[in-house]
This record gives C-alpha cells, sequence and structure tokens, in this order.
C-alpha cells in the first residue's frame, strides 16, 4: 500500500479542520500544512498543523497536492487565481470524497471539490472543480452544480436542477426539480426555491423569494420575506 501524497490546504477555516478530520480518519492524503494570507495565524498550529505563511509561499512547496478550503466559492475562486498565477498546475489541485459518498457511473466529481460525509449522488450528476458539498447533501438525477459553488449540510435539490458558478445555498434548503440558482446567488437556510434564482440574488423563505420584496410584488397568498421581523407584523 502506497504512502499517503503530500497536501497543503489554502485558508485556515472550519473547512479546512473539517477535511483535516476527514483525512486522519481515511488517509487518502497526509496533511503536510496550512497557507493562509492571515499574517497573525502564520507560526501557529491548527488542530495540531503548521500554518506555513501566506499563499504565495506554495511556490516554497512545489511537490504536494494542494486544495483550497475557503468555505465561501468567491474567496475560493480568488485563491486559485493566485495558485494559477504562481504557476500552480491544476493536476495539483486534489479532490477529496468521503468513502461514505457512492459516485455512480456517469456522476462526475471536478478536480479540487470537497463531498463530506453522507452525500448521495443518484444518476448523471455533475459536479464542477472547487465545489465544496457539506454533509447529507442529495443530489438527485441530472443536476449540475457549477465551479465554486457551495451546498451546505442537508441541502436537497430535485432533478435536473442547476446550481450556477459561485452559487451559496445554505443549510436545509430545497430546490424544485428543473429550477436554476443563479451564479453567484445565495439561498438562505431552509428555503423553498421554486421558481428560477437570477444571478447575483439573495433569496429566502418558504416558498424562496428576494429579500425585501414589496408586499405588492408578492403573488397572492404568499408573505413578504423582510429582515425586519417586525415590518411583516405592520
Amino acid at each position: 500500500m502506497s504512502a499517503p501524497a503530500p497536501l497543503l490546504l489554502f485558508a485556515a477555516s472550519g473547512l479546512a479542520r473539517e477535511v483535516l478530520a476527514l483525512l486522519r480518519t481515511h488517509p487518502t492524503h497526509d496533511v503536510v500544512g496550512l497557507l493562509d494570507d492571515d499574517p497573525a495565524l502564520h507560526g501557529t498550529r491548527i488542530d495540531g498543523v503548521p500554518v506555513l505563511g501566506p499563499t504565495d509561499a506554495v511556490v516554497d512547496h512545489p511537490r504536494p497536492d494542494v486544495l483550497v478550503c475557503a468555505g465561501r466559492g468567491a474567496a475560493r475562486e480568488r485563491i486559485v487565481e493566485k495558485l494559477d498565477a504562481a504557476g500552480v498546475s491544476p493536476l495539483r489541485h486534489a479532490t477529496v470524497v468521503h468513502p461514505s459518498v457512492e459516485v455512480p457511473e456517469r456522476c462526475e466529481v471536478g478536480q479540487g471539490s470537497v463531498v463530506l460525509a453522507g452525500t448521495v449522488l443518484t444518476a448523471d450528476v455533475t459536479v464542477g472543480a472547487h465545489v465544496v458539498v457539506m454533509p447529507h447533501v442529495t443530489l438527485t438525477h441530472d443536476c449540475v452544480v457549477q465551479d465554486f459553488a457551495t451546498l451546505c449540510a442537508g441541502v436537497t435539490l430535485g432533478g435536473s436542477v442547476v446550481v450556477g458558478r459561485g452559487a451559496y445555498v445554505g443549510m436545509s434548503a430545497s430546490v424544485r426539480e428543473h429550477v436554476r440558482v443563479g451564479a453567484a446567488a445565495t439561498l438562505g437556510m431552509g428555503a423553498v426555491l421554486l421558481r428560477d434564482q437570477p444571478d447575483g440574488s439573495t433569496w429566502a423563505g418558504v416558498p424562496a423569494r428576494p429579500l425585501d420584496v414589496p408586499a405588492s410584488a408578492v403573488p397572492a397568498g404568499e408573505h413578504p420575506v423582510t429582515t425586519d421581523r417586525g415590518a411583516a407584523a405592520r
């Protein structure tokens, strides 16, 4: 049996600690260090792993594989751009899938992605590059999760859902079949999305709709979502 491949994690985040815990239990990689752009962390340890310096210090570590662990897709994309500029080959980006997760034939998980325990992929599911899928997510037939998207714990996607590039889907949100979550959009925790969500928008609620939508714009039978807890009662 070959030794686990050395791995550098980028961004000293909660996700990095979750990946570290996974790899200590199921050692497909040996985490040799963290790189983070916060100078206050340099020289410290995160769960026993040394923070070796900023992202740019990757040039001092040409051998290990790399995995970007920032929680938000936009942050992951910025780090990947830095790594590209530093000459890091895309082939060095590790993909980490918990061993409890079956990836059936005709399903795909892209380079640099993280898929945590309890996730289900059914048939013809495509997960792009640098995607984060937190525990107990359900991806049903023909779903497409584009690059740098984030699916939080307990998300459920109906068949043929598309989650756009860099979108963020909050814990326990559900998306109806054939519906699209727009690129760089945010869908709130526990939301139920029944229609396409535009790029860059923030929606929440059951059914999901834009935050602070005027009451006159809400379809009959629905109530407006508001960030002011008392507004809906007035």
